[in-house]
């Protein structure tokens, strides 16, 4: 029923660019806070970046400047702009739904994409 499909990921050399998608079904999306989150290997898995249902967005220290994190509701989709890569960017990264504001006791998770950013 519910489904979190990203894409976007692969295999790019330091200072570029790519732009992770996150298709949403299933849910109403547009009452969805939504984020991107990480993981390396050996490290715990961070929030990158979020958008909530009012469109208000916060980014982790790391990228800001760097990444932008939009929603396009017409598409139930969101969107990871990522400029600037570097090789710590380097992690699986994947999508979360949550309306915990709205009463919803469970989020849900997309499978992720991977990220490798290398020489």
């Amino acid at each position: 029923q519910v489904q979190l499909v990203e894409s976007g990921g692969g295999l790019v050399q330091p200072g570029g660019s790519l732009r992770l998608s996150c298709a949403a079904s299933g849910i109403m999306f547009s009452l969805y806070d939504m984020g991107w989150y990480r993981q390396a290997p050996g490290k715990q898995r961070e929030l990158v970046a979020g958008v909530d249902s009012e469109g208000r967005t916060n980014y982790v220290d790391s990228v800001k400047g760097r990444f932008t994190i939009s929603r396009d509701n017409t598409k139930n989709t969101v969107y990871l702009q990522m400029d600037s890569l570097k090789l710590e960017d380097t992690a699986l990264y994947s999508c979360n739904a949550d309306a915990r504001w709205l009463g919803v006791k469970y989020n849900y998770w997309g499978q992720g994409t991977q990220v490798t950013v290398s020489s």
